[in-house]
This record gives C-alpha cells, structure tokens and sequence, in this order.
C-alpha cells in the first residue's frame, strides 16, 4: 500500500524551519521568501491536520509533532542529498563545483584556474559565483571559499588567507600635487562604499569592511569620510575604483595581481589585520572523491604568500 505524503517542499521548508527556528533564516538556505516559507510550513500543518511551529516569546518553538518529524526529515534530506551526490558524481566522475564569492573569483581564482587546468586537464569546473553560502554538506557544492570568521561543525575547513584591509585607487588619483597623499585627503575624496545590506553573512563581516571602522582601527578616528558612492555589488566598486572615481577598501592578498598590473595601487602604509579570512571548506564525503581533494592541495598551495 502507498503512503500518503505531502509536499516534498513544504517538508523542506519546515525541515529548514525547524533547524533554524526561524523563518528568514530557513528562506535565505532556499532562496525564497520568508514569506514563502511560512505560507508552505502552513500547507504542511494543514494537511497535517496538526500545528507544528507556534511563536514563542519573538521566536518560534516546535511543537511534540514538530519535533518527531524534524528529527526523522534532517537524516532523510541528508540521505537524499547523498543520492543525489552519488548520481552525479556516476555520471560527472571527474567534475566539482566550487562556491565563491563573486569578487574573490573575479580578482583571484579565476586568473589562477588556468595553472589548475594545466595540472589537471580531466577534471571540469564549475565555478558557482554567489553571495548565497550553499549547503557544502548537504551536496550543493563540492567545495566552497567563504569570507567570514565562522566554523562549519562536520565540514573541513582550511584557511587560504587572513584579511587584510588596506585602501586602494587608480594610479591617476594619486599622481600631481593635487593627488592623494595622506589620510587626511580622503575628507575630500570621493570613497567608495559596498553595502552589505541583506547579505546572509553580513552580521560577521560588516563591522570590518566599512571605512569608520577601519579608521577607527588605524587610529584616524578624526578623519570624517563622505558618503561617496555605494555599491550592492563589489565587483562594480572595484571597476570604479579602477576607472579613477574613488578609493575603496579591499583585500591585499586578493588585489594582489590588480596592484602588479598597475590598475590600482595602495596610497597610503596603513593597513588592518581582522579576526575573518577566506576559508576553504569541503565536506568528508566529497573529499573522498580524487579529483576535489586535488583541487584542494592546488589551491592551498596557490594561496601561499610566495604564490
């Protein structure tokens, strides 16, 4: 006899739910809507016949039904995904999918993926540029390269780079008497601003990539920067800072190759070493598979000063 089952969706969405306590957070591991969430956990409860989230104080709590089913649907979504890595992988033996973050991929990896090739012309790449921190160990990616100071429990993880924030512009700003020369010119600087507003991992970041911080941080508390210009993408930050419009806070070791190239420079000595970094995390079970644990010793490797 065939049993009845609801929505394969409104069971993620309350299992998603359920892990999280919460409905935004749920939504920003879907990407969807809180909205969409909460609308399908009340598919799911009323054909369930039975509540299985209520609000508790301004969170949400599991009822008795809730918990017996999250505890059963956690494992069950793990074993899925595992199926579902494991049809993939019979299929794509020698492909791995990497998730970036889009400036870190534009900057860095992608100038270097050619060396990987090189080394390795069997194994496809595909690279997921996104803000969006994909489930590693759930199978959405082989191997992802977060910037966050974090730890993922049951994922192993390797640092490539500690931060390190320093200014940079075009060349052009800083050439003439009238060009940049110390901090306290950036009073009359236009700066350039990346807005991290609704970013899923901005709540550990934030307070580092902001020029009062980083003031702040060097001892330039006095210094008073403008609104300039800002951005929800920071890759079009760093092509203004490029064309001449501003100067913008970035990585040294990931505008590395901008500075060699003579598309921008850094003004000014001082710089910030923060407490986040570019982690490379990878799950036990994809790093059974050769060809992603070959990616991982290339690009920690790659990642060494000397490189």
């Amino acid at each position: 006899m065939t049993t009845w089952l609801p929505s394969l969706n409104a069971l993620r969405a309350f299992e998603a739910t359920a892990r999280h306590l919460s409905y935004r957070r749920a939504a920003e591991e879907l990407h969807v809507s809180p909205a969409a969430v909460k609308q399908l956990v009340a598919k799911l409860e009323q054909a369930m016949g039975t509540p299985l989230l209520v609000r508790r104080g301004r969170g949400l709590a599991l009822t008795q039904a809730g918990v017996e089913g999250s505890q059963r649907l956690a494992p069950a979504f793990r074993d899925i995904a595992g199926a579902v890595e494991a049809m993939r992988v019979a299929e794509q033996r020698r492909r791995l999918i990497l998730s970036v973050e889009p400036s870190f991929a534009t900057a860095w990896l992608v100038p270097r993926l050619d060396d990987f090739r090189q080394r390795y012309p069997g194994v496809d790449v595909l690279v997921d540029s996104s803000l969006h921190m994909v489930d590693v160990e759930r199978g959405a990616a082989d191997l992802a390269i977060r910037f966050w100071n974090g730890s993922d429990d049951g994922l192993v993880m390797h640092r490539l780079f500690d931060e390190e924030l320093c200014a940079f512009c075009s060349p052009s700003l800083v050439e003439g008497d009238a060009g940049i020369s110390s901090l306290g010119d950036l009073e009359q600087t236009t700066l350039l601003h990346w807005d991290l507003t609704d970013m899923p991992w901005a709540h550990a970041t934030r307070f580092w990539v902001g020029w009062t911080p980083w003031l702040a941080r060097i001892g330039a508390e006095r210094i008073k920067p403008g609104e300039g210009l800002r951005f929800s993408d920071y890759n079009m930050a760093v092509q203004a800072a490029i064309a001449g419009q501003g100067v913008i806070l970035g990585s040294g070791p990931v505008f590395r190759d901008l500075v060699a190239s003579g598309l921008l420079v850094s003004p000014f000595r001082e710089k910030v070493v923060t407490d986040i970094g570019y982690d490379l995390l990878a799950s036990e079970r994809s790093l059974e598979r050769e060809e992603v644990r070959n990616f991982r010793d290339w690009i920690i490797e790659t990642a060494q000063p000397s490189r």
